[in-house]
């Protein structure tokens, strides 16, 4: 799995594309570079970019644990999956997001694409300010969920 370091501010073209960040691009794998998946938050109004093979992941984990026969787990399914699109990059390393993501998101000019683990997080520019000020509590929340004692992971 990627893991995606930094966060970058870009600007939208009048066509709704962004360039996607060279730093990004040198942290995926040669040929893992063109697919990607886009799909809103499950908990914020930010967009989630897996590359494909993340995607993929993802999809046989949640495969594992839903019955799409179970109707709460056809509900959960159906919204899971409404508003994905897939993109990819062009020959400029550019990016066309949907409109509908875009107003999702609200983002208008400016973006910012946050590495995370197996995804990056787009935001409006004003709105990942605003996120990121909120979370104040990041040391609290670090000590409660690293705090305690855990097994150290196999490397």
């Amino acid at each position: 799995m990627i893991t995606f370091i930094g966060d970058y501010t870009v600007r939208l073209d009048s066509k709704g594309r962004l360039s996607f960040p060279s730093a990004f691009k040198k942290q995926i794998r040669e040929g893992a570079q063109d697919g990607f998946v886009l799909k809103r938050d499950v908990f914020e109004n930010c967009l989630i970019m897996y590359p494909m093979e993340e995607w993929d992941r993802q999809n046989k984990i949640i495969r594992a644990r839903t019955n799409p026969y179970n109707k709460e787990h056809a509900r959960f399914l159906r919204m899971f999956f409404s508003g994905t699109a897939e993109v990819s990059l062009d020959a400029n390393n550019r990016m066309l997001i949907p409109k509908r993501l875009l107003e999702y998101a609200r983002i208008s000019d400016e973006v910012v694409m946050a590495g995370q683990s197996g995804k990056i997080e787009i935001w409006a520019s004003d709105q990942y300010g605003t996120v990121s000020a909120a979370d104040e509590d990041f040391a609290a929340m670090a000590e409660k969920i690293l705090g305690g004692s855990f097994d150290e992971p196999d490397t």
